[in-house]
């Protein structure tokens, strides 16, 4: 068995052994204590294991503080531990990566994420949709299945612990990275679109396994082109383990927590077992058909949650209209807090940072992946499209939930609940429905992200493997299956926590190849800007 595809099969292999090992061991003759007490063990271990490689290999490098500071309060009082020391704290360097990439390339193309923003807009809405050239999806299809694996509990979940950790001014920072983002994501999907393969059957192979590899032969001399043999397959094991773990295993997990807390039913297997099965069903009859599949349930759902789930924060929003003048202008002056001093002003700006970056995912190149299947014979067009993805899953979606946090005043009485339980908490403070609908909106929100996420690491198990297989495909798709339904049944938590490190450890290589390749992309979007200009490019309808 050649190499590429040994590592593919240990790594799906690896994945159904977590699967199996999260389901309760039973006999005819009822619960065995010794047999749940091994079982346990043995999560415990594996729980132990992961949190070894988190602990002493992943987080010190993704978390390696590039400028450590004395955490402040917005009080301007230092925050102090038990003993009562003053906390350290520090700004990663995966988002000081991903902080400098959103500027490097947002100045390298000329500000295009706000000269082309409307441009984009009307490409999306399907102005210069062409059916007869090469792809699978349409620009908006393409947009939704990129987006349903983005939009999920980071915009809801994530963005009260942002408020929680660094205040009302976090939310600013939320949108200064969303807004730099969106040029990281025009880079990345260009490339996709510039570099994808067509295969035999006629679906499409792209994303930055594959411009990492062929663009940088492309492109860059001789002595610099190995770089893109060694980060294309990093890439794509990278994108399967995040797909098996932050894709799938944590959103299938988190689903049953939020249901359990808004419906109140007891830690129950059972229900577990039920919310995992209707997850097994749901991912299945969607990700048998491929992307041609997702993006048929995708441009349906996603547009409908999203608008929905708007709708209920502005409710929540024009209920507590009074507060409104008084939110809005804490989120600008408290971002740039004096009174707390460099320490709360770097405390904050981390707190929205670190919670934009894992909720749009720009920099990371998994979005790529799905925009390379879009019908264009124009890289830089699909490119416009997908830098949209960052200001609706941001600026639109992330901020809802931040003034429905903000308006409530949840954030200021929280102590012993965070994440999406203050979200819930905002949205019951209105009507005792809410916190129900919000439980909707969880459960739909994870569905797109699991299915999408399912073609990503479909993809990148093609490009390992070199060639199309249906059986090592389809063995995927089953061990994705299954993960999915164990998920609920899950309790090692570091063994998600190394999942979404492999997600966060895609942006390395991903953006030093798209910088080697920057001047490709600029001379693409020039020649684009100067035919759209002339009048040469005209819209369809």
């Amino acid at each position: 068995m050649p190499a590429t595809r040994r590592s593919a099969f240990l790594i799906s292999i690896a994945a159904l052994m977590l699967c199996c090992s999260a389901f309760p061991q039973s006999t005819d003759a009822g619960p065995d204590a010794a047999q749940e007490a091994e079982r346990t063990r043995l999560d415990h271990e594996v729980d132990a294991l992961f949190g070894e490689i988190v602990g002493d290999y992943l987080a010190p490098v993704l978390f390696y503080p590039v400028l450590e500071f004395d955490e402040m309060g917005l009080d301007g009082e230092p925050v102090l531990d038990e003993e009562g020391n003053p906390v350290q704290s520090g700004f990663p360097l995966i988002v000081a990566v991903l902080v400098a990439g959103g500027l490097f390339f947002t100045f390298r193309y000329g500000f295009v994420n706000i000269r082309l923003f409307a441009h984009a807009i009307r490409v999306v809405r399907g102005h210069y949709d062409d059916p007869n050239d090469a792809g699978e999806i349409t620009h908006f299809k393409a947009l939704t299945s990129a987006l349903a694996a983005t939009v999920g509990l980071g915009n809801i979940g994530g963005v009260a612990v942002a408020i929680t950790a660094g205040g009302p001014g976090a939310v600013f920072w939320m949108w200064v990275t969303a807004v730099f983002g969106m040029s990281m994501k025009f880079s990345s999907c260009t490339l996709a679109q510039l570099y994808r393969r067509f295969k035999e059957d006629g679906h499409v192979l792209g994303g930055p396994m594959v411009y990492l590899k062929d663009g940088i032969k492309d492109r860059a001399p001789w002595w610099i082109s190995w770089i893109g043999y060694v980060f294309s397959p990093v890439f794509a094991v990278l994108t399967i383990m995040a797909a098996f773990g932050g894709g799938n295993m944590y959103q299938s997990n988190q689903t049953y927590e939020v249901m359990r807390q808004v419906f109140g039913f007891g830690d129950s297997e059972a229900i577990k077992i039920g919310v995992g099965l209707v997850l097994f069903m749901l991912v299945g009859v969607v990700i048998i058909g491929g992307i041609k599949r997702i993006g048929e349930v995708t441009s349906k759902i996603v547009p409908t949650m999203c608008v929905g789930y708007v709708l209920i924060c502005l409710v929540i929003v024009l209920a507590n209209f009074h507060e409104v003048p008084a939110m809005l202008l804490a989120i600008p002056s408290q971002a740039f807090t004096l009174k707390a001093g460099i320490g709360g002003f770097l405390g904050i700006a981390v707190s929205g940072m670190k919670r934009a970056a894992f909720s749009n995912e720009a920099g990371l190149g998994s979005a790529a992946i799905a925009h390379a299947a879009a019908r264009t014979d124009e890289p830089i067009r699909e490119g416009l499209v997908a830098m949209l993805g960052p200001f609706i899953d941001t600026i639109i979606v992330c901020t809802m939930t931040a003034l429905a946090i903000l308006s409530t005043g949840i954030h200021t009485d929280i102590e012993g609940i965070g994440g999406a339980e203050i979200t819930a908490q905002a949205f019951g403070t209105v009507h005792g429905m809410f916190p129900y609908f919000l439980a909707v909106a969880v459960f739909v929100f994870a569905y797109s992200t699991l299915i999408s996420w399912s073609y990503y690491g479909e993809r990148a198990v093609e490009y390992l493997t070199g060639r199309y297989s249906p059986h090592a495909v389809g063995a995927y798709r089953i061990v994705y299956c299954f993960v999915a339904a164990a998920g609920p049944l899950l309790s090692l938590s570091n063994v998600i926590d190394f999942a979404d490190m492999m997600l966060l450890s895609m942006a390395f290589p991903n953006i030093l190849g798209m910088v080697l390749l920057s001047g490709k992309v600029r001379r693409l979007l020039i020649d684009y800007q100067e035919r759209l200009a002339s009048g040469e490019m005209q819209p369809n309808r």
